[in-house]
């Protein structure tokens, strides 16, 4: 008997240990949290439930889960006095807790009450967003809905979870960036990068010079003569703010000395010229009022981003810096500076401008090009984007350099998702399916836990070459949006079946919400958005 028992207790404990791992999986929440376990019975959320917060600093969380529940199924939340014992209260609580890292939260549903738990207003913020999903689960009947009780433990593996605009290209209008905002905090993404300039067009107001708007801001990549397109200071703080209130911070990016097409047509006499295929490419760093009139620009850009990150690009210089060999000024900067060649005049020109952003008690960010100069490495972050050269994230690690990991395959968005889009891009028939976007390693390229100081998170960047509508922002977006998310909070992310399992609804969401999104599971259902698109 004694030992007949053995096989029985091992079937047994093998049993409730899938089942564990069934429950966790089971939790309809992208990301997927660091711990879940269901309870008994179900939180009936109705007109008489109320929102009570333990501190003035949570008034906005509950501002917001109330606004969101009122939109999304139209009951309307009340509040109440925190430390009330009547039922039907969804409470949102700040504890002194050291365990519990910036963004961690704790999730308690029961049939008589919801308690959201965080050290941080933005930990309790994601605790809420996780009650919203839940909320979103499950139908509006009799104007009320049942929410399944969970105990929920989480945490992002990440502390970088980003989406990168492209606005230059393709200009995109303030209402559809606060949408995208919107979708990025329900996914817990915390940092949005502004690619406000490039050669097509500058869209951000700077007053001191007006015609960078006025005249860098006509055109886009598909129409040349659009008229300008730009973003006021007001518009631009309105969008920060919006940011903010969904505990979002916002990076811009001025492109230098590349990409500065658009403001050399602004103003000339600051172009450094440029090659047949990239004409005025480049900003002149052999003249001095060069980096008076760059540093300028930064000062006012710099006012307007509380986040204190200032991106600089630094990336393809060598596209349209033909012309720098003829330059009389450079000439004479290199022998002044003892430089060698122009490899070293972009060195010596990304330095002068990182000492101004650094003047200004500010971060220089900038593309991995820049994992060559030695810049302070607590004053600089790294974005490794070249996915063929492995070797340069690598070396900004090794040099010591902070890094955001968002290598073109698979974190570029304007890849296609499918091999049989005909818009969009790949690389040697490469591209981005959404299983990539989710199951990204770093480790298959350096130790991450060698460097876990120094890998930042990661970042999905929409570039707008082969982008000319919304629908078509949404196709690129969603859903791989949430694979992104999933992929920066989560750090065991083995499972792509869990995770399309949890997507279906998020599909109907989309769906809903008006989104024109693409469907990995039945991928002829949503047909892509093609137009005449030129590269």
């Amino acid at each position: 008997m004694k030992y007949a028992s053995r096989p029985l207790l091992l079937s047994v404990f093998f049993t409730l240990f899938v089942s564990t791992i069934e429950l966790i999986a089971q939790v309809p929440l992208i990301p997927k949290p660091t711990e879940a376990v269901a309870g008994k019975g179900q939180f009936q959320l109705d007109k008489n439930t109320s929102v009570t917060y333990s501190q003035k600093e949570l008034q906005e969380v509950a501002s917001y889960l109330k606004s969101q529940v009122l939109t999304q199924t139209q009951i309307p939340l009340h509040s109440s006095v925190f430390g009330s014992k009547s039922s039907k209260i969804i409470s949102l609580e700040l504890i002194d807790d050291k365990s519990y890292s910036d963004e961690a939260y704790q999730l308690s549903i029961t049939p008589q009450s919801v308690k959201i738990k965080g050290a941080t207003v933005s930990g309790v913020f994601y605790g809420a967003v996780s009650l919203l999903q839940l909320v979103l689960e499950n139908k509006v009947q009799n104007e009320k809905v049942l929410i399944d009780a969970w105990e929920v433990t989480d945490e992002p593996f990440y502390e970088w979870r980003g989406i990168m605009l492209d606005v230059s290209r393709y200009f995109i209008e303030k209402d559809k960036i606060k949408s995208i905002l919107d979708w990025m905090a329900f996914y817990k993404l915390n940092t949005l990068h502004w690619h406000l300039t490039d050669a097509t067009g500058w869209r951000m107001q700077i007053l001191k010079y007006p015609k960078l708007a006025f005249v860098g801001g006509v055109g886009d990549h598909f129409d040349s003569d659009l008229p300008a397109q730009y973003y006021t200071q007001s518009e631009i703080q309105e969008i920060v703010d919006y940011a903010a209130k969904l505990h979002i911070k916002v990076v811009p990016e001025i492109d230098m000395p590349g990409h500065a097409t658009a403001a050399n047509r602004a103003y000339p006499e600051y172009s450094g010229g440029g090659s047949e295929k990239y004409p005025e490419f480049t900003f002149d760093p052999g003249k001095e009022t060069t980096y008076g009139y760059l540093t300028d620009i930064l000062r006012e850009v710099n006012a307007l981003f509380p986040s204190g990150l200032l991106h600089l690009g630094g990336d393809e210089v060598s596209f349209g810096n033909q012309k720098w060999s003829s330059n009389e000024d450079i000439s004479d900067l290199i022998k002044r500076e003892k430089l060698n060649g122009l490899k070293d005049v972009e060195h010596y020109f990304m330095e002068r401008m990182a000492d101004s952003v650094f003047n200004m008690n500010a971060k220089v960010l900038a593309w991995d090009e820049l994992a060559e100069i030695d810049l302070p490495k607590d004053k600089t972050i790294i974005y490794w984007w070249r996915h063929d050269k492995p070797e340069q994230f690598k070396k900004a690690l090794e040099k010591g350099f902070a890094t955001v990991v968002c290598p073109r395959i698979p974190y570029y968005l304007d890849f296609v998702q499918d091999e049989h889009h005909r818009s969009g891009r790949k690389w040697d028939g490469a591209y981005s399916p959404i299983e990539s976007v989710y199951g990204f390693n770093v480790d298959e390229i350096v130790d991450s836990k060698k460097y876990q100081n120094q890998i930042l998170g990661v970042q999905g960047n929409l570039w707008t070459e082969t982008i000319n509508s919304e629908n078509r922002i949404d196709y690129m977006l969603f859903p791989r949006i949430a694979a992104l998310a999933e992929s920066a909070w989560t750090e065991t992310r083995k499972d792509y079946p869990g995770f399309e399992s949890r997507l279906r609804s998020h599909l109907n969401l989309y769906e809903k919400q008006g989104i024109y999104y693409y469907n990995p599971i039945k991928p002829q259902l949503v047909p892509e958005p093609v137009h005449l698109l030129k590269e």
